[in-house]
């Protein structure tokens, strides 16, 4: 398997460590479509806004894209536009596979607003200073898995690599779900196992994938 990776900042390098037939493309060396065109797979971890520059290239070099880009809204055509090209890409805003068991858990934990009168939910994230969104996509994505209202507050300070927890607080009790990451690494290595599976995969489906939905799926859960 043969990556084309796009964004070797902190965690894109981690890639490059973890599989050796990587090819690492940046602002000194951008890519192309024909420098694509020798790799089976991208995996990109630029910044969202960035990210939304190379969809138009990405789209026609018709390889399969594994994306862990945030801070930026999909384009409203992005489905129709990826099916129509007969490509599949899967995105995450966290390619940690732990985290995306925890997905199950945080969806069980909303349900206990059927059991209380009064009950409220709070999401915290810890990161890194270098981070520039806050919350996090995740924290946002754990208020969606969560499927209800929830306080969400985030918190940028020294190296941490990635905490979150979220809490279900009644009058009478708590309940805290918490998910740290404890190296870089977990990223890169959830990255490279959905790149991977969209290569040996043939049940995902042309279009835009994400990660929890593949992990789920192969949990058969």
């Amino acid at each position: 398997m043969k990556v084309a990776l796009i964004g070797a900042g902190k965690t894109g390098g981690k890639v490059a460590e973890l599989h050796s037939d990587t090819i690492a493309f940046d602002e000194k060396n951008p890519p192309t479509l024909e420098a694509l065109k020798s790799c089976d797979v991208v995996i990109s971890f630029l910044p969202g806004p960035a990210f939304l520059n190379y969809i138009d290239l990405l789209i026609e070099s018709k390889l399969p894209v594994v994306t862990g880009s945030t801070g930026f809204d999909w384009p409203i055509d992005i489905q129709k536009r990826l099916k129509t090209a007969n490509v599949k890409w899967i995105n995450a805003h966290n390619f940690s596979l732990g985290m995306n068991i925890a997905k199950s858990m945080i969806e069980y934990l909303g349900k206990a607003q059927e059991l209380f009168d009064d009950i409220e939910f709070k999401i915290h994230d810890i990161h890194h200073v270098h981070k520039k969104d806050a919350p996090s996509g995740t924290a946002l994505s754990w208020q969606d898995w969560l499927g209800q209202k929830a306080e969400i507050t985030a918190e940028r300070t020294g190296e941490v690599v990635g905490y979150h927890h979220v809490e279900m607080i009644t009058p009478v009790e708590k309940i805290k779900l918490t998910h740290e990451a404890l190296d870089r690494g977990i990223f890169a290595q959830g990255a490279l196992w959905a790149a991977n599976k969209i290569l040996t995969d043939n049940s995902i489906e042309m279009g835009l994938t994400h990660f929890s939905d593949v992990v789920k799926k192969h949990l058969n859960i």
